[in-house]
């Protein structure tokens, strides 16, 4: 009788990290494991989307000016230099604070990338998804916008596609003009979204004294506010110190009224008479950073009306992000 010969499965062709697709929760991986997306694969890409990370643009320069950009300023442009210099075909990368019609990066028709800050991102590294649009922005046809897509949680993050000896040096602007080189000739959705963008604007102003301060007008009153690099709770103590002892102002009529977090650094806020503008606040915000400076030096506990002060500044504090 003859031997039957064993049988063997067919080997299913095995995909790569890289090449696993997004499929729903309740679906076969794609991998081929014989797993539900969600108990496989999906995994991975669900921590990779609730993982925050509070302090996204630390290690870049200027990391309270990328702050400011994404969470203060409406209208702003920098020049980005990349670590390997530019792509063959592209003459510049352009960070914005928002590009026409929401959207996360451009390839301009002269090959040049705008890449926007303000945009919502799908994890919780947005220097993560940044880098990412940034990529496909460099090889995106001219002319074309780049599209919205969660990033490979092993991808790149700004911090390994920049120069990190580069300054980052932003450029404020009035209104949302540097999106067409060319109006005559920007599409009637780009057109109209131009108009919007420039009504909502608020006008907005960069400190050329002190690093990321930005003067801002409102209807009602005028407001500073200053993204510090300062560890949370040394800069509290300092600026409790500050306010107990009636220092904390820059000048009459002016009130430090709080603070928030924002991308893992603390902003301070100071409420301004509406008559009073960026000019008039330059000097008074230089000789505050000295008394700062000079408070965050101090290490004595604090004394009980600097606690009655800081429990006000910390009750009036949120979280942006």
């Amino acid at each position: 009788m003859a031997k039957k010969r064993p049988q063997t499965k067919a080997k299913r062709p095995q995909l790569t990290e890289g090449e696993i697709p997004v499929v729903g929760a309740r679906e076969p991986c794609p991998c081929g494991s014989g797993r539900r997306y969600k108990a496989c694969h999906g995994r991975a890409a669900a921590h990779a989307v609730t993982e925050l990370v509070h302090r996204p643009f630390e290690g870049l320069p200027g990391e309270c000016d990328w702050i400011a950009l994404r969470e203060l300023v409406p209208a702003a442009t920098a020049e980005l230099k990349l670590k390997d210099g530019l792509p063959e075909g592209v003459p510049s990368v352009t960070l914005a604070t928002v590009l026409p019609m929401a959207w996360p990066a451009l390839r301009r028709d002269d090959g040049s990338v705008l890449l926007g800050l303000q945009n919502d991102t799908s994890s919780g590294d947005i220097s993560r998804d940044l880098a990412d649009t940034l990529q496909r922005a460099l090889s995106a046809d001219p002319g074309t916008p780049v599209k919205a897509r969660r990033a490979p949680a092993d991808g790149p993050r700004l911090q390994d596609l920049l120069d990190l000896n580069a300054p980052f040096e932003p450029v404020v602007h009035s209104g949302f003009e540097f999106w067409v080189p060319d109006p005559e000739n920007a599409t009637p959705d780009v057109t109209a979204s131009l108009e919007r963008a420039n009504a909502a604007a608020i006008p907005t102003v960069r400190l050329s004294g002190v690093d990321a301060a930005y003067w801002c007008e409102t209807p009602e009153k005028n407001h500073l506010r200053w993204v510090m690099p300062h560890p949370e709770e040394q800069l509290l103590d300092a600026l409790a110190r500050l306010h107990a002892a009636g220092r904390s102002s820059l000048g009459e009529g002016t009130r430090l009224v709080g603070s928030f977090r924002a991308h893992g650094l603390t902003v301070p806020v100071w409420d301004l008479p509406s008559g009073t503008g960026a000019d008039d606040v330059e000097k008074p915000a230089a000789e505050f950073a000295e008394r700062l400076a000079e408070a965050l030096a101090t290490d004595a506990p604090l004394s009980a009306d600097e606690r009655r002060a800081r429990g006000g500044l910390t009750n009036r504090q949120i979280t942006l992000s």
